[in-house]
């Protein structure tokens, strides 16, 4: 029951913290012919709706990738924010698959369910906070369900999180999920302890210094337990960005739900780049 609090604690910061449009487009596109802005490369995106299952739960999430090539291919899951699986996480899928990965964005909440409102938003969330174990069999399903895919290389797969879903990344990677390497943006850091030899993936952290929600007391406890455990980890933090920095929503989140955030175009491009030279370093391994 002690643990029970303490994730309820946690997740009383998160619940204010994230800045994603709370809209959803459930209809499944292909658009061909899209341009990397890191190659010019013409690479054609196949995405969509998908759906699978976990335990009894219908969950609808969302595939990105390059279908011009029949290559197997390193694989990306994402979590986004605290809305669901909104344009946002979806842009992102999107870009991953420009950079010629095959990304999946990871339903938490069932249906494709999406907060509309931060009451919401902290009711949807609550449970993965107060109980990590039932988070983690969010991202096993779907770690499941991206495997089927031909393109995938199984070997090589990774997850990213954004303010919620960076919580979430790193707390599956803590509890033993089987992943090369996880990336939090602006995720919180106080969720489950790192633990040596359950702990496998490489985790790349990309903090926001003036993030309110992650006080330096949570970033100083977090970097000393995976030190102590010898963890393959790195920190990056980029100066005056907030919580919800990567999202270009989040300035009109801020005013609209009277939130401490903001969009930061520089930490966002540098937490971008980050991730990508993160990316090929635990790839090639």
């Amino acid at each position: 029951m002690k643990t029970s609090f303490f994730y309820l604690l946690i997740s009383a910061f998160a619940f204010t913290a994230c800045g994603d449009n709370p809209e959803a487009n459930k209809e499944t596109t292909v658009k061909a012919d899209s341009t990397t802005n890191d190659s010019s490369a013409a690479v054609n995106i196949k995405e969509g709706d998908v759906t699978y299952q976990s335990d009894t739960s219908n969950l609808i999430g969302y595939v990105a990738y390059d279908q011009g090539s029949s290559d197997k291919r390193p694989a990306v899951l994402v979590v986004g924010e605290w809305w669901g699986v909104t344009e946002y996480p979806k842009m992102r899928a999107h870009q991953l698959a420009e950079l010629g990965y095959v990304a999946m964005v990871v339903d938490f909440f069932g249906n494709g369910k999406v907060a509309t409102n931060p009451d919401e938003a902290k009711q949807f969330t609550a449970p993965y906070y107060k109980n990590p174990a039932l988070a983690k069999s969010r991202v096993d399903a779907a770690l499941a369900k991206l495997k089927t895919y031909d393109v995938v290389d199984t070997s090589n797969i990774a997850a990213i999180g954004y303010c919620f879903g960076g919580s979430m990344v790193l707390n599956a990677a803590k509890l033993g999920e089987n992943l090369k390497g996880v990336v939090s943006f602006h995720g919180g850091l106080a969720g489950v302890p790192a633990k040596k030899g359950l702990l496998k993936a490489s985790v790349l952290v990309c903090h926001g210094e003036a993030d309110s929600f992650v006080p330096k007391t949570e970033v100083d406890q977090f970097r000393k337990s995976m030190e102590s455990i010898g963890a393959d980890y790195t920190f990056k933090s980029y100066p005056n960005a907030t919580h919800a920095f990567t999202n270009p929503k989040a300035d009109e989140n801020a005013k609209k739900f009277q939130m401490p955030i903001s969009y930061n175009a520089a930490a966002d491009t540098a937490s971008w780049n980050d991730m990508k030279t993160f990316f090929t370093r635990i790839f090639s391994k």
